[in-house]
């Protein structure tokens, strides 16, 4: 009984993986130099799968679910190990759990300003940040693209390519959609679906999918959003008649709210008015300028002159000075 009991303390009967930790994407379960049991129970749980490597190549893939290991339900191992229907001999293999859950909230921004062509700006250099979110979809491919024979894999270990593929992405879909530097925070959602787009067939080539990628904010380059303020106020004002209205109304708004103050406040009034003034002259002015005939001359101005000689005569004069003719 003691030998028995011996030989089974060498062998696994019961394969399972509790996930604990949410960046853990590969955990290879250990089998402290021990070998599987034919029969031995293997329970795969929501969110993961199981995946058996024979001497270093890939054999059968588990979904989620419970297994009791048999040559009928591991053909590739059958095949590889050349085994007998009705093997009943333990074995030995690897077994790697992926978490294909997703793994949420992580952060993505640009190391370096990427550069745009801006029909209004030209060329200028923007930053930009958010979150994503990904999840293995391919546990084969990842197994041997990615991780290899690695006892432990984590997030960190794939994050850095993901996001230098989604700066890359993103900076396609920006050149790609030719949305105005003015129009960028208008159309977030539509930049990411775009990327998203360019991003997940590259992705997918490692077993690996991007679920969503959101981008927070673009910010732009000082010079543009000064330029953009500029905008906006202009906007803002208007028509300059109905601003210096405004003006003067604030002006009396805030003299009657603080009579201990009006002076203040009628200086405030008379600059808005002064100014509001000096636009009417001088569009009144070159309309009047523009809307005046030119000054007639001399001679056809009022004033008398002589019938002989056509010499003009100053008012009251009785006698032309020049030829004498009486003016009647």
């Amino acid at each position: 009984m003691g030998i028995f009991n011996m030989i089974r303390g060498q062998l696994i009967d019961v394969i399972e993986w509790t996930n604990s930790d949410r960046d853990t994407m590969v955990y290879k379960y250990d089998m402290h130099g021990k070998e599987i049991m034919m029969g031995a129970q293997l329970t795969v749980r929501e969110g993961q799968t199981a995946i058996f490597v024979n001497e270093g190549q890939l054999a059968d893939v588990f979904q989620p679910g419970r297994y009791e290991l048999q040559t009928s339900n591991m053909p590739i191992m059958t095949a590889l190990q050349s085994w007998k229907f009705g093997f009943n001999s333990p074995f030995k293999a690897d077994v790697y759990f992926v978490n294909m859950t997703q793994f949420l909230d992580r952060k993505w921004g640009t190391a370096n300003p990427v550069m745009m062509r801006d029909t209004e700006f030209g060329m200028i250099r923007l930053r930009a940040f958010g979150i994503y979110s990904f999840r293995v979809t391919d546990p084969a491919t990842f197994l041997k693209e990615v991780f290899g024979t690695a006892s432990l894999y984590s997030t960190d270990g794939v994050e850095g390519q993901i996001k230098r593929t989604l700066v890359s992405g993103l900076s396609d879909a920006i050149a790609e959609s030719k949305i105005p530097a003015l129009d960028l925070a208008a159309n977030y959602d539509e930049l990411g679906s775009y990327a998203m787009q360019a991003i997940n067939p590259k992705l997918a080539g490692l077993g690996l999918q991007l679920v969503s990628f959101v981008i927070e904010n673009i910010s732009l380059p000082e010079e543009v959003e000064k330029a953009m303020d500029r905008r906006t106020s202009m906007g803002v004002v208007g028509d300059l008649n109905r601003y210096t209205q405004y003006q003067a109304a604030e002006a009396m708004r805030e003299a009657a709210n603080n009579p201990g103050g009006t002076a203040g406040a009628g200086v405030g009034m008379g600059a808005g008015m002064a100014m509001g003034q000096m636009f009417a002259q001088a569009m009144g002015q070159q309309q009047t300028a523009a809307a005046q005939p030119a000054a007639a001359p001399a001679a056809q101005q009022g004033g008398k002159f002589c019938t002989e000689c056509g010499t003009r005569l100053p008012d009251g004069a009785k006698f032309c000075s020049n030829c004498g003719s009486k003016v009647g």
